[in-house]
């Protein structure tokens, strides 16, 4: 069978690279065309955009990008009638990848979604489209069920969460280590640049407070050295590491994390953690009043727990004291600490079980015998 899959970042190239395993082990013979990055890269098919050209996010950003955006919408959507799959599998990615699912259905393609648009915190207006065009709504996070289920969406189904399928298969190297025995605090900014600029200045300012603590970055190899290189050479204990960020988890005390899928994955870690997250002015202006009290975290964590299990710092409140502050707490304050720990033995349980790319494959293949 010939399978389209498309995702458009970091966090979406790991899932869909053991997504595609899953399918490999159900259908040897699949011919798979994809968007994605080195992860699935590594596993097998044919790659069309690497995800290094795709990873916009925010309105400012897309309205800057929007040509190149335009151009690769109109670009996939000549490749798919080309290609003619028998399914097309959309990983996390909506602002593009609904545009792709729309102009399938209407073509007449089966379509899967893969980790469901976050519709309970803004654009429910999504579900009525997503409703018509998608023969299966694959989504990761408990709580979404109910939301669902009232919204009378019969083709979502929960499949559980795939990051427990990517520690799981985890096995840590030998390749990074203790400089004279001082702690590791991991540090993760993100993996888009418009969240590095942002994020990786203030991480640095903390980092060289500290020289009791051995602070490295989880970098991507994609962005190269050139991009580092100006904030770790900043400090004499700050360096990075490109490519491992479960191996950096494996061995840190601490980290400093930029919101997104670093923080459930730092919480899978065990590893106590502060979030911090800046966005464009411009763009928080917007999504603002769109979200209003609809949801009280941004960080994965707390999201899924219904507790504020990690501090999260937000915008203005991204301060060199305030950073401070919570640095202090999660690596000098034991019962801090402790309390973070009972969060996320809470955290684990809300998540259930390991499996969610054998699952999602299974509703894959059962869409294309439909």
């Amino acid at each position: 069978m010939k399978y389209y899959i498309i995702a458009g970042e970091a966090s979406g190239d790991l899932h869909g690279a053991n997504l595609m395993r899953a399918i490999l082990r159900r259908d040897p013979d699949a011919t798979i065309r994809y968007w994605g990055g080195d992860a699935m890269q590594s596993v097998t098919g044919v790659p069309v955009r690497h995800i290094r050209e795709l990873a916009y996010m925010g309105f400012v950003e897309v309205a800057l990008h929007l040509k190149t955006v335009l151009g690769n919408i109109q670009f996939c959507e000549r490749d798919i009638l080309e290609f003619h799959p028998d399914v097309i599998v959309y990983i996390d990615y909506p602002g593009f990848n609904l545009k792709i699912a729309k102009f399938a259905h209407e073509h007449g393609f089966k379509n899967v979604h893969y980790i469901s648009p976050q519709l309970w915190a803004w654009k429910k207006g999504r579900i009525k489209p997503m409703r018509r065009d998608l023969d299966k709504l694959c989504y990761i996070l408990p709580f979404e069920q109910d939301f669902y289920a009232h919204n009378n969406f019969p083709q979502a189904v929960y499949v559980g969460h795939p990051l427990l399928d990517a520690v799981a298969q985890f096995q840590a190297s030998a390749s990074i280590s203790s400089v004279d025995g001082r702690p590791i605090i991991a540090l993760l900014p993100g993996s888009r640049k418009m969240e590095l600029n942002k994020m990786l200045p203030p991480m640095v300012r903390l980092a060289q407070k500290h020289p009791e603590y051995q602070f490295i970055i989880a970098g991507m190899t994609l962005l190269g050295d050139k991009f580092y290189e100006p904030y770790f050479q900043k400090a004499s204990n700050i360096s990075v590491v490109y490519d491992k960020t479960y191996d950096l988890l494996s061995c840190a005390y601490a980290a400093v994390v930029c919101s997104g899928t670093a923080t459930l994955e730092t919480a899978l870690f065990n590893v106590p953690q502060v979030v911090c997250y800046r966005a464009n002015p411009i763009s928080v202006a917007i999504a603002r009043p769109l979200i209003g009290n609809k949801i009280k975290y941004i960080s994965l964590p707390n999201l899924i727990a219904d507790e504020p299990i990690v501090t999260e710092l937000i915008q203005d409140d991204v301060t060199d004291d305030r950073l401070q502050k919570e640095f202090d707490n999660i690596t000098r304050d034991n019962k801090f600490r402790q309390k973070i720990f009972d969060g996320y033995a809470r955290l684990n349980t809300c998540l259930g079980n390991a499996g969610a790319s054998d699952r999602t494959a299974d509703e894959i293949i059962k869409v294309m015998k439909q």
